[in-house]
C-alpha cells in the first residue's frame, strides 16, 4: 500500500516506533520505503493493518498530529470492532472541553460513556481500575460547570478502608476523611488546575465529601459523582440517588470485583444494578479489561488477576489469594 507522503513521518513515528507497536499489536511485519508500505502476515491481520494505516493516513492529511496515545487508542478501537472507521471515531469522539484541557475518549466504551453522561440524568458505570470512569465523569462535570449548565460539582465517596486497617487518624474531621477523597482531588487538579480548584473549593462551587455528608440534602443545579460505589450499602445507595434535585445530573461509578465491605454485607452498587435495570432515563455502561487506558502494564496486571481468580475460583482479597491493593 502507499501512504500519503505528508503523513509518513507522523504514522511511522520517531525511529519507526509506531510501526513496531502496530507490528506487535496486529502480529504483522511492516516494511517502509519512502511512502510505500509492505505488510506481511495472515490475511486477516494484513487487512486490519491496511485499514488502520489507511485511516491514520487520512487523519494525518487533515492536519491532526498523531500522538502515542492516539495510536494506542486506534489499536484498541480496531481490536474491539475491526470495521470501525478511525476517522469517524476521532472526528466524532464526543470531545469535552474541560477547563484547561480537551478530553477525548480512548475506547469505544469511553465514547459511549461520554455520550451517556451528556444525554442522561443518571449514569451507572462499572468496570476495573484504569478505565477512566472517574476521570471522564469529572471532565464532563467541569465542562458542564464551565458552560454554566450547572452551578456546582459535588463529588462523594464512601469512607471505607480498602483492605487495610488504618486505625486512629489524627486531625479534625476534614483531615480524617481526606485520605479517602484523595483520588477525586487528583482528577480535579489534573483537569481544572490546582489554583482554580482551591478557589472553587473555598467558594463551595466544588464540594468533595464523604457519602455520609449527603444525607438529608437535595442537590439542585448540580453535577453529582459517586465514586467507589461498590462500597456503599443498599441503604446508602438509595439515600444518594434520592439526593438528585432539579436540573442535576448524577454519575455512579464502581468496580463490583473490588468490594471492601465487611463479609456478608451486600453492595449497594450490585443491588442498584438489579433494581434500576430498565428504568427510563438511566444509562448503564460496563467497562472491561480491554478498556484499561492508564498504562499497558495496568491492563496486563488486571488480566493476570482475572486469570488467577478464574483458575482458583476466588476473588482478589479473599483467603488464599493476593491481597487487594488500592486503585
Amino acid at each position: 500500500m502507499t501512504l500519503p507522503e505528508e503523513s509518513v513521518q507522523a504514522i511511522c513515528g520517531a525511529h519507526d516506533e509506531n510501526l513496531r507497536r502496530v507490528e506487535k499489536a496486529l502480529e504483522v511485519t511492516l516494511g517502509v520505503r519512502g511512502s510505500a508500505v509492505q505488510i506481511k502476515g495472515a490475511a486477516s491481520a494484513v487487512g486490519a493493518a491496511e485499514r488502520l494505516l489507511t485511516d491514520l493516513g487520512a487523519l494525518a492529511k487533515t492536519g491532526r498530529r498523531l500522538r502515542s496515545d492516539d495510536l494506542a487508542t486506534a489499536l484498541r478501537v480496531v481490536a474491539e470492532e475491526p470495521a470501525t472507521s478511525l476517522v469517524d471515531f476521532f472526528r466524532t469522539g464526543a470531545l469535552i472541553q474541560a477547563s484547561r484541557r480537551l478530553v477525548a475518549p480512548r475506547s469505544l466504551n469511553q465514547k459511549r460513556y461520554l455520550r451517556a453522561m451528556l444525554d442522561h440524568e443518571l449514569v451507572v458505570s462499572t468496570g476495573p481500575a484504569g478505565t477512566g470512569k472517574t476521570y471522564l465523569a469529572v471532565a464532563v462535570a467541569a465542562s458542564a460547570l464551565k458552560e454554566q449548565k450547572v452551578r456546582r460539582i459535588v463529588l462523594a465517596r464512601p469512607a471505607v478502608e480498602a483492605g487495610e486497617k488504618l486505625g486512629f487518624l489524627p486531625g479534625d474531621l476534614a483531615e480524617k476523611v481526606n485520605p479517602y477523597l484523595r483520588p477525586l482531588y487528583d482528577a480535579l487538579f489534573d483537569i481544572i488546575g490546582f489554583d482554580k480548584v482551591s478557589r472553587m473549593l473555598e467558594r463551595e462551587v466544588i464540594e468533595v465529601a464523604p457519602l455520609a455528608f449527603m444525607r438529608g440534602r437535595s442537590l439542585n443545579d448540580s453535577f453529582i459523582i459517586l465514586d467507589e460505589a461498590q462500597n456503599t450499602t443498599p441503604e446508602q445507595m438509595k439515600m444518594f440517588l434520592t439526593r438528585i434535585g432539579f436540573n442535576s445530573k448524577a454519575v455512579v461509578n464502581g468496580d463490583i470485583t473490588q468490594i471492601d465491605l465487611p463479609p456478608g454485607q451486600q453492595s449497594g452498587l450490585k443491588h442498584a444494578l438489579q433494581v434500576l435495570r430498565g428504568e427510563e432515563g438511566i444509562a448503564f455502561v460496563r467497562f472491561g479489561q480491554s478498556d484499561v487506558v492508564r498504562h499497558e502494564l495496568v491492563q496486563r496486571i488486571v488480566g493476570a488477576y482475572d486469570r488467577w481468580e478464574a483458575r482458583h475460583g476466588t476473588r482478589s482479597g479473599e483467603a488464599g489469594s493476593p491481597e487487594r491493593g488500592g486503585r
